[in-house]
């Protein structure tokens, strides 16, 4: 039976429906045109209300005609432009915007889902654009940025490279409005730009017109493959429009991904990408993180917020807000979140070896040792990662919660700093942090966020708590080998100290002596780091180099303990602890 129904519609596709086929085809091989002297339009390319509405058209190459015979190309986002030529054999298609001023519309184009592209002529460059009083920019050094279209009899609009508006820019009172990203500079500085773009051609537009034959056998074959596929479709679909509603969440996060944009998730959404929350990771003070699957191919980590405190809500927007323009390989990538009345969600990028507290703490350290080469990548990668937050984005970050169950491990064992809750956004140049409140976790805080007395609040803060990191990767804090009561007169990372000084070369720490230089390295950084006043610590540029660098060029740092003379095992505690007797000095913003 169903032999015969394939047999009848292959019968009625060949007597009926290939005669209109082909006869179709030769009327949407005619190049048309808007006016006579307009630009000859054919395939891949359609026009609107000119070539029949069964023609075959790529998306995005539907073209239209003005009321005065213009031909017009539609981008998105409803970014509209003037055809004035088409070479089909570059291909290119030549370009002109209908006011003249194609700036005026490019803070709205977007080519992610467009065939068009700027052809490579040109390299693409991104630029900050400012909106600037006329009496302010007058000046010549800032003549050549001036955009003539964009600007008015009483503000002037400038545009520069975004690495050079850093520099340059703002000058009060002038004011950033938008930044546009990867466009030919001859489109900005030139008052009626040609605007050259390509598009990707088929294998068919490639290789020419295929023959009458393939025509029809690829009309047959196509038109029977489309019936099967339609039948599919609606036998798999037509009963479940939610779950087409979620596959296209699904496919705009992917896109979002690619682009590098958090994406914002229902409640509902969350429960689905965890399956109900199935699969617990951990639970901590703000929230408990379960894991979860956007596709086979995507795990991620959700973080669901405990709703508790005023305090966790603004840690939440915080996070959001800092992380969603942070991209380095050793930061973790934060795909999405929910804010869904009062219900709050963290989604992260999925790391399957946890934290690296997991590998120096655990009673059972031993069997997860990852060796001191490894180690000692964690430890420059992490570093890198808190170089990045410092000077590598648009402002500076200072994440205030350094610490190893804060640094994420993938397969590799790369590791990413995370959790950047307590963080705080603030200018390149500002050297000063004005703190309201604490922030960090005990032990790892520096002191001067406790007290003024040793320094102002700045970007040294994080270099103190990756000194005590670097210190207890060294050691394993908690899993010292040393008698109890020696445990209750040593302050750890005072007891690393007398171990260098007395050039005992920490060999309590190390089976194999192959590695005591690298384990040197990291403890003499790591003191280096922690040194109680904030301009006697270097930055995390140093840092990275000093850990780079050679173990035999590296030099003590001053005894941050001031203690008189202790040893091994009757190391005395600093005087001063940190949180402890220690005056706080209240501060506003």
């Amino acid at each position: 039976m169903a032999m015969m129904i394939i047999s009848y519609f292959f019968l009625f596709v060949v007597i009926f429906i290939l005669p209109a086929h082909v006869q179709g085809r030769n009327e949407c091989a005619d190049s048309l045109q808007c006016a006579s002297h307009g630009p000859a339009v054919r395939s891949p390319f359609r026009l609107k209300d000119r070539h029949p509405d069964h023609c075959d058209c790529r998306r995005g190459f539907l073209l239209s005609c003005t009321d005065k015979n213009q031909t017009v190309l539609h981008l998105p986002d409803s970014v509209e432009l003037f055809v004035e030529n088409i070479d089909y054999k570059s291909p290119r298609i030549q370009l002109y915007h209908p006011h003249r001023c194609f700036l005026r519309d490019i803070p709205h184009l977007n080519l992610s889902s467009s065939p068009f592209q700027f052809t490579p002529d040109y390299p693409l460059v991104d630029y900050a654009f400012f909106n600037c009083s006329r009496k302010e920019t007058t000046q010549d050094e800032y003549s050549n940025t001036r955009i003539s279209c964009l600007s008015g009899p009483n503000h002037q609009v400038h545009a520069l490279a975004y690495e050079e508006s850093i520099t340059r820019f703002p000058l009060p009172p002038c004011r950033r409005i938008y930044d546009v990203r990867s466009i030919p500079p001859v489109l900005v500085y030139n008052d009626d730009p040609t605007i050259y773009m390509n598009w990707s051609r088929t294998p068919d537009e490639a290789k020419g017109t295929p023959s009458t034959k393939l025509v029809t056998a690829g009309a047959v074959l196509g038109s029977f493959l489309v019936l099967l596929v339609v039948f599919a479709l609606q036998r798999l679909y037509i009963n479940d429009v939610v779950e087409k509603e979620y596959r296209a969440k699904i496919e705009k996060f992917l896109e979002d991904y690619r682009n590098f944009k958090p994406t914002r998730y229902s409640y509902a959404d969350i429960k689905k990408i965890t399956n109900q929350f199935a699969e617990k990771l951990g639970q901590g003070a703000y929230g408990t993180v379960f894991k979860g699957k956007l596709s086979n191919q995507i795990h991620v980590a959700v973080k669901i917020l405990n709703n508790s405190s005023k305090e966790n809500g603004e840690e939440f927007i915080n996070e959001v807000g800092i992380m969603g323009r942070i991209h380095h390989v050793n930061v973790v990538r934060l795909v999405g979140f929910c804010a869904d009345g009062f219900r709050r969600a963290l989604v992260y990028e999925f790391l399957s070896n946890y934290s690296l507290e997991k590998f120096i703490f655990s009673a059972n350290v031993k069997n997860r040792f990852l060796g001191w080469d490894k180690l000692q990548d964690i430890a420059i990668g992490v570093a890198k990662g808190i170089e990045y937050l410092h000077q590598g984005c648009d402002h500076q970050i200072l994440h205030f919660d350094i610490k190893p169950h804060n640094v994420l491990l993938d397969d590799n064992f790369n590791p990413k700093i995370s959790d950047f809750g307590l963080a705080k956004l603030c200018s390149k140049d500002q050297s000063v942090v004005s703190m309201t409140t604490g922030r960090g976790t005990m032990g790892y805080i520096a002191p001067e966020v406790f007290s003024r007395n040793f320094g102002n609040v700045s970007y040294k803060a994080d270099v103190y708590s990756f000194g005590m990191l670097l210190l207890e990767i060294v050691g394993g804090k908690r899993n010292v080998d040393v008698t109890v009561e020696s445990t209750s007169k040593v302050y750890f990372p005072e007891w690393i100290y007398n171990l260098l000084e007395q050039k005992e070369e920490l060999r309590v720490f190390i089976e194999d002596d192959g590695y005591t230089k690298i384990v040197e390295k990291l403890a003499i950084v790591g003191l280096w780091c922690i040194q109680w006043h904030p301009m006697d610590r270097p930055s995390m540029k140093l840092v990275v180099q000093m850990l780079e660098g050679e173990e035999d060029k590296l030099i003590m740092p001053p005894n941050p303990f001031a203690s008189s003379g202790p040893t091994k095992v009757q190391a005395r505690k600093p005087t001063t602890r940190l949180g402890q007797d220690l005056e706080v000095i209240p501060e506003s913003d």
